[in-house]
């Protein structure tokens, strides 16, 4: 076999796998543009669909819940409600003399919030009992 037909029977064999890949492939090579822009614009609409069939959902879910939520509102307004005089019986509780009320502390060690508190006071350059501290809590 000379080196003429080697190259034939490659180049049949080539020709015809590409063929056969073309013919596999369902011909995606020979598509046209307006092809593809029917198909972008299909898919779209298939999104776009399906985007508004969910938010109709939501919203339906969403009046669903406030009815629901409206109907067993009167319920709980016609139980009887706990007397509010047991609330009102305590006494406030007296503050120190020129103190600004109450401080909240989170996770902190009330000498280290005392230590926070008189920092900003040196910074600020005012005394401690003209600052309101509403709460200190530690950044972790």
């Amino acid at each position: 076999m000379s080196i003429a037909m080697a190259e034939e029977v490659i180049n049949e064999v080539a020709a015809e796998a590409t063929q056969a890949a073309a013919q596999a492939t369902g011909d995606r090579l020979t598509l046209n543009i307006g092809e593809n822009l029917l198909d972008a614009v299909l898919g779209y609409l298939v999104v776009f669909i399906g985007l508004t069939l969910l938010m109709a959902v939501v919203i339906a879910v969403g009046k669903i819940m406030t009815a629901k939520a409206k109907k067993s509102a009167p319920a709980a307004a016609s139980a009887p409600a706990p007397a509010p005089a047991a609330a009102a019986q305590t006494a406030p509780k007296k503050l120190a003399p020129g103190s600004a009320g109450d401080v909240k502390i989170y996770d902190t060690d009330p000498r280290d919030a005392a230590m926070i508190m008189a920092i900003v006071a040196e910074k600020l350059q005012k005394p401690l009992n003209e600052l309101r501290f509403v709460s200190i809590k530690e950044v972790k």
